[in-house]
C-alpha cells in the first residue's frame, strides 16, 4: 500500500509512480531491521535486490542476520534514487523510498532460483545465462530473503 502520510514533509512528496520507478531502477538498497534481542537496530547497506510484485533480496548467509528476522519479521528497506549535492546552498536534492515489509528466508529452491534470475535481468542481462551457471554453482552459499512489501512512502528535495 502506498502512503505518504507519515512523512513530516507534505511539500516534499513523491508520487506512488514515481516511488515504483526508483523502486524498479534502483542500485541497491539498505535493509535495516532489530537486532535478535530487540535491543538495537542492525543495517545492512548495498544490498542488491530485485522486484516483481514482491522483493527478493541476496545476503551472505549470516546467522545473526537470520535470527534478526527470526526474532522480527518486519523490516524496513530504503532505495534511494537521484542525488545532488547543492554546495552553494548547503542542501542535498534527493529522492527516496522506504518500505515497510515482512521478510521470509529458508524459501524453496525454485523461488530462491526465480529470485537469482530477477538479479541477473536486473544487473546484469547481457550476461545472464553466464550468470545462471555462476548462481547453480554458488546457489549453496547464498541466501535470498523475500520481502512482502506491506507499505512505501516517498519523498524527494527535488532541484535536478
Amino acid at each position: 500500500e502506498f502512503n505518504n502520510n507519515q512523512i513530516r514533509r507534505q511539500d516534499r512528496l513523491l508520487s506512488e509512480a514515481r516511488a515504483y520507478e526508483i523502486l524498479k531502477e534502483g542500485e541497491y538498497g539498505v535493509l535495516s531491521m532489530r537486532t535478535e534481542d530487540g535491543e538495537g537496530a542492525y543495517g545492512i547497506p548495498q544490498v542488491m535486490y530485485g522486484t516483481e510484485e514482491t522483493l527478493f533480496i541476496s545476503i551472505a548467509p549470516s546467522r545473526q542476520k537470520l535470527n534478526c528476522i527470526d526474532a522480527a519479521q518486519i523490516v524496513s528497506f530504503c532505495v534511494v534514487g537521484r542525488t545532488k549535492v547543492i554546495p552553494g546552498e548547503f542542501t542535498t536534492a534527493y529522492e527516496s523510498i522506504v518500505l515497510r515489509c515482512t521478510a521470509h528466508h529458508s524459501l524453496h529452491e525454485a523461488e530462491r532460483m526465480s529470485a537469482l534470475s530477477l538479479f541477473l535481468s536486473k544487473y546484469c542481462p547481457n550476461d545472464k545465462i553466464k550468470g545462471l551457471e555462476y548462481a547453480q554453482k554458488s546457489f549453496h552459499r547464498t541466501e535470498i530473503i523475500r520481502l512482502d512489501i506491506e507499505e512505501i512512502s516517498a519523498k524527494s528535495k527535488n532541484r535536478f
